[in-house]
């Protein structure tokens, strides 16, 4: 009974996605002219952000934990991109009810698609990022060999888990605006438990389970494994990495279904 119940509310979901697909394609256009208006390099800003970031990081942080790593620039790299994201996405599903009240008062639509908009908005500028990451590999030596599609599906995973938190976030920050800065500190805390400039085959080994804990690093060790060790990580691994997208996800669901009617009193 719950299978067929979830299989009717993900076809009408489907069906209601498809009757406004114009108004999603729009949302898109939309926040990609709002993010680059009046820059110059447009576009290229979100190749050059993770890009200008990933330089300070390995100028800062080479001497004290790049010596004794191989490839430690796209060790770097794969971290930067991948939090890089996760911040953009989550930050900007956040705001994506709030910042679209004038439209949601007045005009009865699915809200979901603004959350998705955003969504679309932050991965298309991770999928540029991750094109230079690849010429950044091919410069350091990377072994390319069919291993390497691997890394598509801790990508799926991820957007799923960004798309979850997103609705959480925007959910709550309709309620309590003080979401937006408990998470801007949260966010850097995220970033230090993610080891994205050191190692932590130096921690205990109960440590290091500790820190699977954290969904964002579970991905970009996923991705490092796969790109600099050219491992297929195990079938638990995988579970593991689909077991925090889908309970994001199913958690950010049903709080969009039990308060969707309760949103548009508290803008």
């Amino acid at each position: 009974m719950v299978l067929e119940h979830a299989q009717k509310d993900t076809k009408r979901t489907l069906r209601t996605f498809h009757r406004y697909f114009f108004l999603f394609e729009e949302l898109v256009k939309r926040d990609f002219k709002q993010k680059y208006k009046r820059t110059v390099l447009g576009m290229m800003w979100s190749v050059l952000s993770p890009l200008l970031t990933l330089l300070v990081m390995k100028l800062v942080f080479t001497n004290f934990f790049g010596r004794n790593t191989e490839h430690y620039t796209i060790y770097l790299f794969a971290g930067n991109i991948v939090m890089s994201y996760y911040r953009e996405a989550t930050n900007n599903g956040m705001s994506s009810l709030y910042g679209n009240k004038a439209i949601l008062s007045k005009i009865n639509v699915p809200k979901y698609l603004f959350l998705f908009s955003r969504n679309v908005s932050a991965f298309i500028n991770f999928m540029l990022t991750v094109v230079v990451f690849f010429i950044f590999c091919i410069f350091d030596h990377i072994h390319f060999g069919f291993h390497m599609f691997a890394i598509i599906y801790p990508i799926i995973c991820l957007a799923m888990l960004c798309i979850g938190v997103g609705m959480i976030l925007s959910a709550l920050f309709i309620f309590f605006r003080d979401t937006s800065y408990l998470y801007s500190v949260f966010l850097v805390l995220l970033q230090y438990l993610s080891a994205i400039f050191y190692r932590i085959d130096s921690f205990s080994p109960k440590v290091q389970r500790m820190f699977l804990l954290n969904p964002v690093y579970v991905m970009i060790k996923y991705i490092r494994l796969v790109v600099i060790d050219c491992k297929i990580p195990s079938p638990g691994y995988h579970g593991l990495c689909a077991f925090y997208a889908v309970i994001f996800l199913i958690i950010g669901s049903i709080m969009y279904k039990s308060l969707n009617h309760k949103f548009v009193y508290y803008f």
